[in-house]
């Protein structure tokens, strides 16, 4: 339905008076000034004529048999559909009390009996004018409710394109475990959030024995498998919300255990490479076992001003390169030397 269409008139006006003089009085000069007019003779009517079509101004007889213009007023003022309608009382009570009364009931205006028509039409046409300006605010404020509504949706989904863009930058798109990126951005922030709380972070860095002998006899297909297998393997091992693996290198992986003593890293390392085996992944060219098992480093320490990040993963790999040493598929544990703070 188009709203915009000009009307042959200036605006729709409902008088209502139980006075036949007084309605044919005000409906002509109001008629000879371009406004469609309506008119009842009682409140009931009145209220009526406004639920089967709004008008655009009341003027409202105040003593009416029945129910009287407070009555009305105080009606239309309750509903929804009527409340904004500008209601012009016109009665030959002139008193103080009368027209308090009349405006407590929500009257935009008063006019007195006998009344003069240039008073009556200046008072109308100031009230249309009123009553324009607030539709015109009115839809300007929804307009910009819409506006912000549809600013926050795209800001919100701006939002969740961002976090899935970010997710994929710090994924790896193979075992869907977070990639070397992930590591190091949480690394990071782990390694500055437990400096602050001096708690202890731990590291282990994980290593599939023999994989490249496993890739030759089996195909890099069931290669990638068998990585995916594993780093699921692994994050589902790890039970905190804080804890995270990520593929560090071709089959190396590295588990982030904040708040997590050395005891602790070693028995979840042991779990993981327990879990490992557990899932019975043939390895015919390993020399250490039949299954494909993990060698695995470990250390951990209080981060501290005079350490840099750097220096605990040097440690961790250091026991990494320990493990394969001693016949691969084992935990070894490297405790990091703090060095002494200058004075």
């Amino acid at each position: 339905m188009n709203t915009n269409i000009p009307t042959p008139y200036k605006a729709d006006i409902l008088v209502v008076d139980d006075k036949p003089d007084n309605l044919r009085l005000l409906s002509t000069m109001l008629t000879e000034q371009g406004y469609k007019v309506r008119k009842v003779i009682s409140g009931e009517l009145a209220l009526k004529a406004c639920q089967i079509m709004p008008p655009d101004l009341i003027l409202l007889d105040i003593n009416m048999p029945n129910m009287n213009g407070y009555m009305v007023c105080q009606h239309l003022k309750s509903k929804p559909e009527t409340q904004n309608i500008p209601v012009i009382f016109i009665s030959a009570l002139d008193g103080v009390v009368d027209k308090v009364e009349a405006f407590s009931h929500g009257g935009a205006d008063y006019i007195t009996k006998p009344f003069e028509i240039q008073e009556v039409l200046a008072r109308v046409k100031n009230q249309l004018t009123i009553r324009q300006l607030q539709k015109k605010l009115q839809q300007q404020n929804d307009l910009l409710s819409q506006e912000i509504k549809e600013r926050e949706r795209a800001e919100t989904e701006l939002q969740k394109l961002n976090r899935e863009l970010h997710l994929l930058a710090t994924l790896d798109g193979l075992t869907q475990v977070g990639n070397r990126r992930c590591f190091d951005e949480n690394f990071n922030i782990e390694w500055r959030r437990l400096q602050r709380e001096k708690a202890p972070l731990s590291l282990i860095l994980c290593d599939v024995d023999y994989f490249k002998l496993y890739n030759d006899t089996y195909g890099h297909l069931v290669g990638d498998f068998c990585l995916k297998q594993i780093a699921q393997t692994i994050n589902h091992t790890l039970k905190r919300p804080a804890d995270l693996v990520a593929r560090y290198g071709g089959e190396e992986f590295a588990i982030i255990l904040p708040h997590t003593y050395i005891e602790g890293a070693v028995h979840i390392a042991e779990l993981v490479q327990q879990n490992i085996q557990e899932l019975q992944i043939v390895h015919g060219k390993s020399s250490v076992a039949e299954y494909v098992t993990l060698s695995m480093g470990v250390s951990c320490v209080i981060p501290q001003l005079n350490l840099a990040p750097n220096q605990l993963i040097d440690a961790t790999d250091e026991a990494l390169y320990a493990a394969k040493a001693q016949g691969r598929n084992c935990v070894v544990a490297k405790v990091l030397e703090i060095p002494a703070e200058s004075s």
